[in-house]
């Protein structure tokens, strides 16, 4: 030992002068003594298990600026230096170099570890901070943060870093109606990160470096992106709102963009491959990400700035391998088109509207505390509910339960105050009345046009003629199809003169199909529009519908719509164009589909 501190394995040499030792330079660096300095030395007793369990070693080219671009095959270098260095004392802090293949290499010993005394939990090795290491004591490899050395992965080398819990579920997390698309999420962003690493290289695949998550407000796209850090077993993500990043300084939004990857930079630069995933959670990305040359930042630039900045470090020239940025947005047509490509934010999923099953899991979420404290009556029926809430988001169901929750509390304060508690208040008890109550209270934002059906079907429908039934009936078979998914869209077409009855029968037929999305495009709603303004307005009813698992678009008065003029033959063809386009081509996704009606003579 010495200097009372470092132990050091020593030998004998002939001709070597007595009471001398001879020490190389990187020894002399790490005990920090000069070549004629007096050391004391004495014989190390040792006490306890010194046997390592464990070695950590950093990594590097001894000779500054040397580079080969072929990575060094870990299981070689570790069998290699076991020949050079075993039955020697490993202590934190040492520095050793040794000739791997020509190539002089340094390592610095950065982590030790022995197996304890104590039998009963021998699985569990204890950190020292030095001890004696042999042929059977496994050693990890670091790429050194300054070094430009690479490591190969090695299958009997599991990653240093896992990414997913051994224990998730995806039940803990909290989150109903989205299993599908956490099934998607976990299969393109982390699937391949649980693999170790040199399967991946193996196959010259990268990671899926970004994720956008897209839909209506309320479907739980934060939620997902605030559950993921439960989902994994290291850091917690870094999450920033869009408006956030911007800064009235020049160059500071940019220099914030810079900030949320400086961490992973500096992991990559110490571990290389072996580094750990960083997360980062931009929330409302269409507010800083969008179109260049739009405008965006008012005028200054800014907005642009910030596009550039990030797409230099998601897909730059020195790419980061180590991060995932999920972006989330409910505008996802406002967001820069260089973003959405692969190798940036490759991945886009939909978070629509749940279905009934999802429903179902919603309300259980959110009635779990009133079961499991006897707070939820008998009467209370969640697969009926779930039937009930029809394009109800996860937010809208949460809103639906609160209010049921204060009818509740409402019968229990006194008549006549709201300040006071009515004095035998018992148990609350949210009941199924509450619910019924609440269900008039909160309307989905993608739901039934119940004040146009209802002043449609006002005065009830009238069988005039045997053509009513007819058409009643033809009505509810393309509905029946559409509902069946043996097509994803049909157009009727009624006509006839003023005041006969279209609009009517086209609200009976909607009302009659159970559709969950009703839309009304009228010319009342376009009072004071210009052509532009009624473009997007029929663009927007329509992007709404196909939200919706299952929707009914009625345009009425298409001939006011279109401003047809018969004197003359006038009319809009941009608004024609438009809506030709909608009502023959199919939703953009099979999971949709709907039925346009189109009440007037055309």
């Amino acid at each position: 030992m010495l200097k009372k501190t470092f132990v050091l394995t020593a030998r004998v040499a002939k001709y070597f002068p007595p009471g001398c030792i001879s020490l190389s330079d990187p020894q002399r660096t790490w005990l920090s003594v000069g070549v004629l300095d007096v050391v004391s030395a004495e014989i190390y007793q040792a006490t306890g298990n010194v046997l390592l369990a464990h070695l950590e070693l950093d990594v590097s080219f001894a000779v500054p600026k040397k580079t080969i671009e072929e990575p060094i095959d870990q299981d070689e270098l570790e069998q290699y230096y076991k020949n050079q260095f075993s039955n020697q004392f490993m202590t934190i802090g040492q520095i050793i170099i040794m000739d791997y293949k020509n190539i002089p290499l340094m390592f610095v010993v950065r982590g030790c570890a022995v197996f304890p005394t104590d039998t009963s939990n021998a699985d569990a090795p204890t950190t020292v901070d030095k001890g004696f290491f042999n042929e059977k004591t496994p050693v990890t490899f670091y790429k050194d943060a300054k070094s430009t050395i690479k490591l190969k992965g090695s299958p009997k080398r599991p990653s240093t870093s896992s990414i997913v819990g051994p224990n998730f579920k995806f039940e803990d997390m909290g989150i109903g109606g989205l299993d599908n698309e956490f099934s998607q999420l976990f299969r393109r962003a982390f699937a391949s990160r649980v693999f170790p690493q040199y399967l991946i290289e193996d196959l010259g695949i990268q990671h899926v470096k970004g994720i956008l998550l897209y839909g209506p407000p309320g479907t739980g796209k934060t939620l997902i992106a605030r559950q993921i850090g439960t989902m994994l077993n290291a850091r917690e993500p870094k999450i920033i709102n869009g408006p956030e990043v911007l800064n009235k300084y020049v160059g500071q939004s940019e220099e914030n963009i810079r900030k949320l990857f400086a961490d992973a930079e500096k992991e990559k630069k110490e571990k290389g491959n072996e580094s750990g995933l960083h997360i980062i959670i931009f929330d409302e990305l269409d507010a800083v990400c969008k179109q260049r040359g739009s405008g965006a930042g008012g005028g200054t630039g800014v907005g642009d700035s910030v596009v550039n900045q990030l797409l230099s470090k998601l897909d730059g020239v020195e790419q980061l391998n180590n991060i995932l940025l999920i972006g989330m947005t409910n505008r996802k047509d406002m967001i820069d088109e260089a973003l959405l490509r692969p190798g940036r934010l490759e991945v886009h999923l939909e978070i629509s509207l749940p279905d009934e099953q999802g429903r179902q899991q919603i309300l259980k979420i959110h009635l779990a505390q009133m079961t499991k404290n006897n707070a939820l009556a008998d009467d209370v029926n969640i697969a009926e509910l779930a039937h009930l809430t029809k394009n109800f988001s996860g937010a809208e169901i949460a809103g639906l339960v609160k209010s049921a929750t204060s009818w509740a509390l409402n019968r229990h304060i006194k008549v006549g105050t709201i300040a006071t508690i009515n004095p035998d208040l018992g148990d609350v008890v949210v009941q199924h009345d509450d619910f019924m109550k609440a269900l008039k209270e909160v309307k989905p934002a993608f739901g039934m046009s119940e004040d146009a059906l209802n002043a449609a079907l006002r005065n009830g429908i009238y069988d005039f003629s045997p053509h009513i039934g007819l058409i009643l009936r033809d009505g509810q078979f393309q509905t029946q199809l559409v509902k069946s998914s043996k097509t994803s869209f049909a157009s009727i077409l009624l006509h006839g003169s003023a005041g006969s009855g279209k609009t009517a029968l086209a609200a009976k037929i909607a009302e009659l199909s159970e559709f969950p999305f009703v839309k009304f495009i009228s010319p009342h709603d376009m009072i004071g529009f210009g052509e532009q303004e009624k473009v997007q307005y029929i663009k927007k009813a329509f992007s709404d519908a196909y939200k919706s698992p299952q929707s009914v678009v009625i345009i009425d008065d298409i001939d006011r719509i279109i401003e047809w003029v018969a004197l003359v033959t006038r009319f809009s063809n941009n608004i024609l164009q438009v809506l030709m386009n909608y009502v023959s081509e199919q939703p953009p996704s099979v999971s949709h589909c709907h039925i346009t009606f189109l009440p007037e003579v055309c």
